[in-house]
């Protein structure tokens, strides 16, 4: 299967864990989605009292110069590590 479906599959899998994952599963999917599908972290900070916003601005940040396939790659073996636990 091709990088992009295997992506693709495992954005639809995500949706139907049986148990959801713990908030550092989810800053770290939507930061490697983010760089996956967006690339490099761009815009400002948001303020201090925007928590969540931080958190994943923060987790987006951390990603990059990932490229976009790695992050793709990343992404799915997270899925599946999510899906088979």
């Amino acid at each position: 299967m091709e990088l992009t479906a295997k992506f693709e599959d495992a954005q639809s899998r995500v949706k139907g864990l049986s148990k959801a994952p713990s908030n550092d599963d989810l800053l770290e999917l939507y930061a490697l989605y983010k760089q996956a599908t967006a690339g490099d972290v761009s815009g400002s900070r948001p303020g201090m009292m925007d928590f969540k916003g931080r958190a994943k601005f923060d987790a987006w940040t951390g990603k990059k110069g990932v490229s976009k396939d790695a992050a793709m790659e990343k992404y799915v073996a997270l899925v599946d590590r999510l899906a088979g636990g």
